[in-house]
């Protein structure tokens, strides 16, 4: 079981401990790649929908915002101690996802034309390269890469939580959040580290079908693997916001 090791938060090595070699049916790689499709479809529909609203000019746009990333976060908290409940809830974080996504794209596209078709474009390229890179073994799963990404996701996380906790102070850190050469730099080096969790996500979903995970597995999977795609859409997103700037 020291193969079930992943920085997100998701899929734990703890949690395939607990549930792998069940009886019954079990998680196959297909089965997953089919539920993600189907979620991504989900959000993409609420994505549109928010985004239409925006461009409507009507009012529920910020309720959409907070509405749908308050709801996600707190769905996803439920999904990560509920496991079993994943194939209900996991639609459900989808179309919070989504509603919040669409929302805060049409936001970005209003200030920035065409950032969002540039960002939408970037991040399934990205995962694309990410599971050709995967697949190829050019890229490996290895306990020392999942130990760097584990610490560099981590760093990344408690930077944030510094940023949001002198944000309430009304202190901002200009040199990061900025549209300048240190602040770009640490915009791509976050999108690597956001990148990178795609490998370990594969190989968490590609493990957990091998150690005959339950079959619940494929929503719970599929959903780590679109909390990594939301982050990496957003840190794109952001990154091409401060290219723009300059």
């Amino acid at each position: 079981m020291a193969l079930f090791q992943s920085n997100n938060p998701v899929l734990k090595q703890s949690v395939f401990d607990k549930v792998a070699q069940t009886s019954g049916e079990t998680m196959t790689i297909r089965g997953t790649v089919n539920k993600m499709a189907f979620l991504l479809v989900m959000l993409m529909a609420a994505a549109i929908f928010s985004y239409g609203e925006f461009l409507k000019g009507n009012s529920t746009v910020v309720p959409l915002v907070f509405g749908g990333a308050i709801g996600g976060f707190i769905l996803a908290l439920v999904i990560i101690f509920k496991k079993e409940w994943s194939p209900y809830l996991t639609p459900a974080y989808a179309i919070a996802e989504g509603l919040f996504l669409g929302a805060i794209s049409a936001m970005f596209n209003a200030k920035y034309q065409g950032i969002v078709i540039q960002a939408v474009g970037l991040t399934f390229g990205t995962f694309i390269a990410m599971l050709v890179l995967y697949r190829a073994g050019v890229i490996r799963a290895t306990e020392r890469f999942k130990s760097i990404v584990m610490t560099a996701t981590l760093g990344i996380g408690v930077f944030y939580l510094i940023t949001l906790v002198l944000r309430l102070f009304h202190i901002d850190i200009p040199f990061i959040n900025g549209g300048g050469i240190i602040g770009i730099g640490f915009s791509l080096v976050v999108v690597c580290i956001a990148a990178l969790n795609l490998i370990l996500d594969f190989d968490m979903i590609e493990q957990g079908a091998a150690q005959g995970a339950p079959k619940y597995f494929e929503w719970y999977g599929s959903f780590g693997l679109l909390v990594t795609l939301v982050w990496l859409y957003l840190e794109i997103l952001r990154l091409l916001s401060k290219l723009n700037k300059r």
